[in-house]
């Protein structure tokens, strides 16, 4: 149905991907009415679709933590916290557990402590225990990252790892694009709609106000609340808007691939594989339907990084001195793989913030909010994401001053406490972040 001239709602989320999903689930919560507008066919369709989908909970940061063990339990949580049917089904949480290579000096030291604090179940294998749990990894230490053509990359490994830290709770959900549409499903049962291959080509305002949105047939649409959750389209939306500048950290579009490999002969790593972060070989892998093996790559300084400027027209082919290098990594921690003739993978953007911690936050603009810079390691926070967006904005609505005092969420199932300061558009930049994926 074509939206009629005096259409309004309560508020308007610009993205229907898991976050923006999320995001009008949640108000719609709290009774407000939304309206995700898409440019795209269909929920999850963009970025989202091709999101590795992996929640885990190692970062280096306490509140990087705290959101993602939040985030566990809506995924273990799924139906219930869906309260509404998709036709389709609903997506699944494959909690297969995840490893965390220990390397001297490595992400682990500032991963451990944070699970200490916050309560994060967790073992400390060593080689021995994994060799017998996983016995296809080798556990040399490969030193810096390389690339295949550096003649380093071919020297033989110096010691062993120190052991791993499993998490249990860990995993992944086997279709993103599937979660999203159960999330477009639970927000209309809340009274939400979607507008789909509808573009937005103006952020309107009347005065410091936001006052709605125009959409590529001329249709305008009033809201006092509009929230960008574009994805790699956010800075797009954020200069329409007029907000651009005005915030302390910024967000661009990178270029990334990810590969899938079938499993080493005898293995089926779709059954009994596990998700792995392997800083010494800067690769994270986890299982993939079809006994595959995904393969991302966790940003080492030696791989080449490649920024934007259109999202909508970038290189979507899978490139051979990336899958070179990706494949020939884990082949290294991986000697029964062989490297195979076929190269298949994914390319996507990732909507990348400064630190490579996500913008969730208010704007210079009043009314005008953002859930952006999830620099391709948000999906596993999407439902924690919309439930403390919508906190945020009906504190802010409600006349709380959030730039002087940061509000703060509580966990639903933790009661873990979540200072939204911590991804505010004005902070500096998080030198303790990863400034990766891996986060």
């Amino acid at each position: 149905p074509s939206m009629s001239e005096d259409e309004s709602f309560d508020a308007i989320v610009i993205g229907a991907g898991v976050i923006g999903a999320a995001v009008a689930f949640e108000l719609g919560k709290r009774g407000w009415s939304t309206l995700n507008v898409d440019k795209l066919p269909s929920s999850g369709y963009g970025s989202t679709s091709n999101s590795c989908a992996i929640v885990r909970a190692h970062y280096s940061t306490f509140d990087g933590v705290a959101m993602a063990y939040e985030g566990f339990s809506y995924w273990k949580d799924w139906p219930n916290y869906l309260e509404a049917d998709d036709e389709r089904g609903l997506a699944l949480y494959h909690q297969c557990g995840t490893l965390l290579f220990m390397v001297e000096g490595g992400h682990h030291e500032k991963v451990r402590p944070m699970f200490d604090e916050i309560g994060v179940p967790y073992e400390v294998w060593d080689t021995d225990v994994l060799a017998e749990r996983f016995p296809f990894f080798e556990h040399g230490v490969h030193g810096e990252p390389s690339r295949p053509e550096d003649d380093r990359f071919w020297e033989e490994p110096e010691g062993e790892v120190m052991g791993v830290i499993f998490t249990p709770d860990s995993g992944y959900v086997s279709d993103p694009q599937l979660a999203t549409h159960n999330l477009q499903r639970a927000a209309e049962a809340q009274g939400g709609v979607f507008r789909f291959n509808t573009e937005v080509v103006d952020v309107r305002r009347n005065g410091n106000r936001v006052a709605g949105i125009t959409l590529a047939d001329g249709t305008r649409v009033d809201a006092p609340v509009v929230v960008n959750v574009a994805g790699p389209h956010s800075f797009v939306i954020n200069k329409m808007a007029g907000v651009y500048d005005s915030m302390n950290i910024k967000t661009k579009a990178l270029r990334h691939e990810v590969h899938h490999v079938p499993s080493p002969p005898g293995i089926d790593y779709e059954r009994d594989g596990i998700h792995t972060s392997d800083a010494d070989l800067a690769i994270y892998i986890r299982p993939e339907s079809g006994n595959n093996i995904l393969i991302g790559s966790e940003d080492p300084a030696c791989d080449p990084q490649v920024w934007v400027e259109d999202p909508d027209d970038y290189d979507d082919q899978v490139s051979d001195a990336q899958w070179n290098a990706q494949v020939l990594r884990l082949a290294r921690r991986m000697p029964s793989l062989g490297v195979p003739p076929d190269k298949k993978g994914v390319v996507d953007l990732y909507d990348v913030s400064d630190d490579w911690i996500p913008i969730y936050d208010r704007t210079d603009l009043d009314g005008f909010y953002v859930a952006i810079g999830s620099s391709g390691n948000q999906f596993k926070n999407a439902p924690v994401a919309g439930h403390c967006m919508a906190e945020l904005i009906d504190a802010v609505e409600g006349g709380h001053d959030h730039d002087a005092d940061p509000v703060r969420v509580t966990g639903v199932y933790t009661g873990l406490e979540m200072d939204m300061g911590f991804y505010s558009r004005n902070r500096e930049i998080n030198e303790n972040s990863s400034f990766s994926v891996n986060g």
